[in-house]
């Protein structure tokens, strides 16, 4: 936790209710995203109980497993999700066919549970088979695919495909409450946003009751599963005729959508107040390469190549953990970029300062018989410096991203310290500066150590040349029977 999340958690107790920890939002919100709200029985890896699905927030899909240890009543389960998300899917990739890219069939969840839950299902569903003893669903196979899609997605740092309601509200907001407490939906929105008779802190407390605010799943109330859950199975496994049957699956119906309903209004409560933030300046730039993702995923599935594998080889894994901290680090420097709030984290723990700039020397001394200027500018700054000149890290002022800096100097005074930078690049070809492309005096700068521009790839060996100390070359991944075998499913 940083010391500005940490002020922020205090404020937020003082104050009784959340405080902003961003000045933009840094998620794109689809205009009609699809909300999932899943329920698991208990004691089970993956044993689907209920789903409540759709992009209608006043006309919610119930689905249920009214016995969810039977695989044939999963299969069907599976199969009803399945027609419902992928006819999203569909919908979605039809509107981005074109020159010009339009949009991406969005997923949202209450929690991390909830994405947990979709990266099992899809992980148990993908390399079923259509034919066979057990044949499942023609479109289940690709449920599991679209699944795994979107779980891996949500792995990767500034997606916004497969969103969390409670990751995304807590990265917006700081509560009063402790990070583990942040992952119980309604808790969180109620430091929020408190009902007008209440605080943060009291409809927190009022989240803890499972008969004000069931769980938000994928884990049921233990009292839910005891008293109710138990007896409405043992009711349909004892049924013998198709009536019974219905009645049983009708009271199970009805005791899980009084679960599942408060969750999903929490949901879309937590993408309106969301909503109320404008976007930052990269968040479309972000969704666009989610949308080229989708798209290219799409075309895979379309072509019906193999599913993604249960496990990656090394290389695949080196390079996946690779495009994920470079990716990781682009969007913490966008997200610092686009607002105040979350650079001035960096700001305190010195890894930037901003002030005004007090002298400009285009006629640098060290500079001369180059035929790229290198001016050096003086920067007043009251916040704490951590850098020192000998330092070879270049900064970097997002007013002129292409433009590098290099500290040559610090100088300590009472009411501050001025900090000399040698400026190079994005300035022309010139002997002399273009104009504008050097700050001047007066201005505000803020320069640190963070950048998002593109990082080169690492560089890996071919699948082929994978060395013995990883396992030496693997088997090319052939389809088998096995494959959909799991201890858990």
């Amino acid at each position: 936790m940083s010391a500005l999340t940490a002020l922020a958690r205090a404020y937020a107790v003082k104050a009784r209710r959340a405080q902003p920890m961003t000045t933009v939002r840094h998620i794109h919100i689809e205009d009609h995203p699809m909300v999932c709200v899943p329920l698991s029985l208990a004691g089970e890896v993956i044993a689907p109980l209920a789903a409540l699905v759709g992009t209608d927030r006043g006309h919610p899909e119930l689905l249920i497993v009214p016995q969810p240890r039977d695989r044939v009543l999963r299969l069907e389960f599976a199969h009803e999700l399945a027609m419902r998300i992928l006819h999203y899917i569909a919908t979605c990739r039809h509107a981005t066919t074109g020159p010009t890219i339009g949009t991406a069939a969005q997923l949202w969840v209450p929690n991390r549970g909830g994405v947990e839950f979709l990266r099992l299902l899809g992980r148990s569903t993908r390399f079923r088979s259509t034919t066979g003893e057990y044949p499942a669903p023609i479109p289940v196979p690709d449920l599991g695919r679209w699944l795994t899609f979107y779980a891996e997605r949500a792995d990767h740092p500034g997606s916004s495909l497969l969103v969390a309601a409670t990751d995304a509200l807590a990265r917006h907001w700081a509560s009063g409450q402790s990070d583990l407490e942040d992952a119980n939906l309604a808790a969180l929105l109620g430091w929020i946003e408190p009902p007008p008779d209440s605080d943060g802190a009291r409809a927190a407390l009022d989240a803890a009751d499972p008969l004000i605010w069931p769980p938000a799943g994928p884990a049921t109330d233990p009292t839910f599963d005891r008293e109710v859950l138990a007896p409405s199975i043992a009711e349909y496994d004892r049924a013998t005729t198709r009536r019974e049957r219905l009645v049983a699956t009708t009271r199970l119906e009805t005791a899980l959508r009084e679960q599942l309903l408060p969750t999903w209004q929490l949901v879309w409560r937590g993408i309106d107040c969301l909503r109320t933030l404008a976007p930052g300046a990269h968040v479309t730039a972000r969704w666009g390469r989610d949308v080229k993702e989708f798209n290219k995923f799409g075309d895979r599935v379309a072509k019906r190549e193999r599913p993604q594998p249960k496990r990656d080889s090394a290389v695949a894994a080196a390079r996946r953990l690779n495009e994920l901290e470079r990716a990781q680090a682009e969007y913490d420097a966008q997200r610092a970029f686009d607002d105040l709030l979350v650079m001035a984290e960096y700001r305190l723990s010195g890894e930037a300062f901003a002030g005004t700039v007090s002298a400009v020397d285009l006629q640098n001394p060290a500079g001369t018989g180059r035929r790229s200027p290198k001016p050096v500018i003086t920067i007043h700054t009251t916040d704490p410096v951590r850098l020192t000149a000998d330092e070879a890290t270049e900064l970097v002022d997002q007013q002129r991203p292409q433009q590098k800096a290099s500290i040559t100097a610090i100088r300590s005074h009472s009411d501050g310290t001025a900090i000399s930078l040698e400026l190079s690049r994005g300035m022309g070809r010139g002997k002399t500066p273009l104009p504008g492309s050097v700050p001047a005096v007066g201005e505000l700068v803020c320069y640190s150590r963070l950048s998002d521009r593109y990082t080169p790839t690492g560089k890996f060996p071919d699948r082929s040349d994978t060395p013995w100390t990883h396992g030496g070359p693997p088997d090319e991944p052939l389809p088998a029977a096995q494959d959909a075998n799991e201890e858990w499913s």
